[in-house]
């Protein structure tokens, strides 16, 4: 998502300046408000971390703050806050023993910021890329409700679900882009190597060879002439699809392309739901009003289409609708979980029916992941069995044909 300069007042009138990520001006407008800021100026920016140079370096030699630095954050803070110790205190012990110089200054601006009589959800605003949307509204929901130790429990176990989804994913695909990129490697020694040698062996013959062998050497002699053309097409492809993946409409296709895919798409889609549906909960659960909760919420689910239909059901449930009815309508649910949002709207238990749901959700992700393997072995041993079999044709097939001749000489 892009990237948006703001300047806004807070509770205090206080003139805050912050970068936020958002689908649109609108939707960070929804986010200043949901945690009490009343926004002034907000304008897009390519560059919300100073010039690009500058940032060019930071970004490859300076240390990142990394999910687990802001899970590990979290459930530190809930046990010196559930212990009595002052926060100020508890963030200077936290800065002293944290490992990661980058989230150590990060602790450090926090603690300036505190001292400075700010509060603690608008000086993490400051930190887009390590403390999500949903996390600063719900800091700022403990802020007002006095109750900010359990929300910090209660981010810590949304960030571990968060990172657990994550590991499982990156575990199921690691043998299928283990295969893919061996294909691509042995694709590249072939018509670099393999095939030229043959072709010098044919050209030794004098004979007509093949349809499938003039391909296949034509092939070859263009990757070995022209793999600076290649080079550039698969290098500019890659940039144009960064450009158009970052522009908001080309991050909606992108992402309504990505839930239509076969095999994978349905994981992306339950893996989208389960992240709304823990994270409704947890909102709802800590006092968070459904249309503030519905509108939080839409910033985490990673994915600009489901964001968009969360969207809707917002809008709808601000004009009166039933969560139920405005689920229908966002018609990315099953049928089994509209008939649970309809019970818990009806008997007045939301939170504890979305925690039903995700868990729903997550035991069918981690299904599909188990079985990802086995669905995709299949189309690998058909694409191998294409290429051996290309191969057979335009290589050894002449080669038998030469053989023949050469015999009956």
């Amino acid at each position: 998502m892009p990237f948006f300069a703001y300047k806004a007042r807070n509770a205090r009138g206080e003139l805050v300046e912050g970068v936020l990520k958002g689908i649109d001006s609108g939707g960070v407008a929804n986010q200043l408000v949901s945690t009490g800021i009343t926004p002034v100026q907000i304008n897009a920016t390519s560059n919300p971390n100073g010039d690009g140079a500058k940032r060019f370096w930071n970004q490859i030699f300076a240390d990142k703050v990394r999910p687990i630095d802001v899970q590990l954050f979290s459930r530190q803070l809930y046990t010196l806050l559930k212990s009595g110790v002052p926060i100020m205190r508890g963030l200077t012990g936290l800065q002293e023993s944290a490992i990661n110089k980058a989230f150590a200054k990060l602790i450090q601006d926090l603690r300036e910021s505190l001292d400075a009589g700010r509060e603690l959800s608008s000086a993490m605003r400051r930190y887009p890329n390590a403390f999500s949307a949903f996390y600063i509204s719900m800091v700022r929901v403990g802020e007002l409700t006095g109750n900010l130790e359990n929300i910090f429990l209660r981010l810590y176990g949304h960030l571990e679900f968060e990172r657990e989804m994550r590991e499982r994913v990156k575990t199921a695909l690691r043998y299928p882009m283990f295969v893919v990129a061996t294909m691509v490697i042995a694709m590249v020694v072939i018509n670099i190597w393999v095939i030229p040698a043959f072709a010098k062996v044919f050209k030794g013959f004098n004979a007509e060879l093949p349809f499938m062998t003039r391909i296949l050497i034509g092939i070859s002699d263009f990757f070995v002439n022209y793999w600076y053309v290649l080079a550039a097409l698969l290098v500019a492809a890659i940039v144009a699809m960064r450009i158009f993946i970052a522009s908001p409409p080309g991050r909606l296709v992108w992402d309504r392309l990505k839930l239509q895919l076969p095999i994978v798409g349905r994981i992306v889609l339950k893996a989208t739901l389960a992240r709304f549906a823990r994270s409704f909960a947890l909102s709802s659960k800590s006092g968070v009003p459904i249309v503030q909760a519905l509108n939080v919420v839409a910033q985490t689910v990673d994915n600009t289409f489901i964001a968009s239909r969360i969207e809707h059901m917002r809008d709808g449930v601000e004009r009166g609708e039933s969560i139920y009815r405005c689920a229908v309508g966002a018609k990315v649910f099953t049928p089994v979980v509209l008939q649970m949002v309809a019970v818990g709207e009806e008997s007045g238990a939301i939170d504890d029916l979305m925690d039903e749901i995700a868990l729903m959700y997550e035991h069918e992700v981690e299904y599909e992941l188990k079985t990802l393997s086995s669905n995709i072995e299949p189309i690998l041993i058909v694409i191998l069995g294409a290429m051996v079999l290309v191969l057979a044709l335009g290589i050894f097939l002449p080669i038998w044909d030469l053989g023949k001749v050469a015999l009956r000489r």
